[in-house]
């Protein structure tokens, strides 16, 4: 738990990648942090996601979605405060406010995977994608606040900052309460998901158009979601997926 009297700041939506005209569907991606910081999020951490929210907007030009990244209050997670939750509400209310009651998916990297999770009992919200979500390696995080979303969790096989199995097991404990559950391995691949990127977007592009604009899942997805555990929930990723055919 942060001690000291924090700097007043305000969270804010990034600029509008996407549809320019009515916006029937919002994609909020949320990027990573630290887990203790007041400081002020970096210019660094918004660029690391620029890539993955030019290519959600691209993914679906007539679909009318538009995708933000959300600028935090803070760099940190923070304890119980866990700001990034409280950031991520408040862009929740923001959506609404700008673009009316239109559907919301939640697409987070890191510390910002873990908030998706977190955040997705607001009303806005159907679906939630955790990349390489950074989880405490003690506690349960709750789960219940899943229930009736679509979700997708990522992660590398060898990755060092965050264990895999964290996200496996929070996976394993989301499927009891709600079958809309799927987790994908990328096999050799560490925490940044760097050298398999475009297979990785592809993917959350895929899971986005599903859930926001009710386009077909690819078969690996479709296949993931259906199967019982262990195998839904440790999907390989194909290498080529962006290429293969729906």
């Amino acid at each position: 738990m942060v001690q000291q009297a924090l700097p007043a700041r305000d969270a804010r939506l990034g600029r509008a990648a996407g549809a320019t005209g009515t916006v029937h569907g919002v994609v909020l991606v949320l990027p990573g942090g630290e887990p203790e910081s007041v400081r002020r999020t970096s210019a660094r951490t918004a660029a690391a996601v620029r890539p993955l929210v030019r290519h959600l907007a691209r993914a679906a030009p007539e679909e009318s979605l538009v995708a933000h990244v959300v600028h935090y209050r803070y760099r940190g997670w923070n304890g119980e405060a866990a700001h990034p939750v409280a950031d991520t509400a408040w862009a929740l209310d923001e959506v609404a406010d700008r673009y009316g009651d239109v559907p919301v998916c939640l697409v987070g990297t890191d510390l910002g995977a873990r908030a998706a999770l977190r955040a997705a009992d607001h009303p806005a919200v159907v679906s939630v994608a955790a990349l390489a979500p950074w989880l405490p390696a003690v506690g349960e995080e709750p789960v219940r606040q899943l229930i009736d979303r679509r979700v997708l969790l990522v992660h590398g096989t060898d990755d060092r900052h965050t264990d895999p199995e964290l996200s496996y097991r929070l996976a394993e404990r989301a499927k009891k309460v709600n079958a809309d559950v799927c987790r994908f391995e990328v096999h050799t691949e560490r925490h940044t998901l760097r050298h398999r990127r475009a297979d990785v977007q592809a993917l959350a592009a895929d899971f986005v158009l599903g859930t926001l604009c009710g386009r077909d899942f690819s078969r690996p997805l479709t296949d993931a979601l259906a199967a019982p555990p262990p195998l839904g929930l440790r999907m390989p990723l194909a290498t080529g997926f962006g290429r293969h055919p729906r």
